[in-house]
């Protein structure tokens, strides 16, 4: 397999690896969601990268800073190795086009809907876009997966008050991913 493309699972990190409580940056806040582990394992078991693509717009309205926000996530992937997860990355974008203070209100080629943050991971790991699968709980998730041409997006219920479109399958729980994961092979 040396030499060719590798598919990914791309996560959401808030209301997907996280339970969303509205811009997370303390550990004691941090609980995970029900079949991130299970889910995770199955993946890199087949063959997947893990990488997490988060948009971080807290930073941008300064309530919490990049420090607090690098430690959390070191504090995450690390329960989560104790659990045999581990993420090949974790990519965040810390701006806001309307919403930034300072330097960090602008518009920007990761925040998503934009496509940066995949691109990274693909320059990174040579992953294959159209064989990868990306889960996130909002319409800004689901359109990155259609603009990077992604094999399949995966949109949690009950998170968007609007209908979102383009191409997706609308979830309940994170163990109907696993299931559609292990079908594919």
């Amino acid at each position: 397999m040396s030499g060719t493309p590798r598919r990914a699972l791309f996560l959401d990190r808030d209301g997907v690896v996280n339970v969303e409580i509205g811009y997370l940056h303390r550990i004691e806040d941090v609980k995970f969601m029900p079949g991130i582990v299970s889910l995770c394992t199955t993946a890199m078991r087949l063959g997947y990268r893990l990488v997490v693509v988060t948009n971080q717009a807290g930073i941008a309205r300064g309530l919490y800073t990049e420090e607090q926000y690098q430690t959390l996530t070191a504090w995450m992937r690390s329960e989560l190795r104790r659990e045999g997860v581990e993420f090949d990355a974790v990519y965040h974008c810390p701006y806001h086009p309307r919403h930034g203070i300072g330097e960090y209100k602008c518009e920007h080629e990761d925040r998503k809907p934009g496509i940066g943050m995949l691109q990274k991971a693909v320059a990174a790991f040579g992953i294959s876009l159209a064989d990868s699968i990306m889960i996130g709980d909002r319409c800004t998730d689901i359109e990155a997966a259609n603009a990077a041409g992604l094999k399949q997006a995966f949109l949690i219920a009950g998170t968007e008050e609007a209908p979102c479109t383009g191409s997706f399958t609308l979830i309940q729980k994170l163990d109907e991913v696993e299931s559609w994961i292990r079908q594919q092979g």
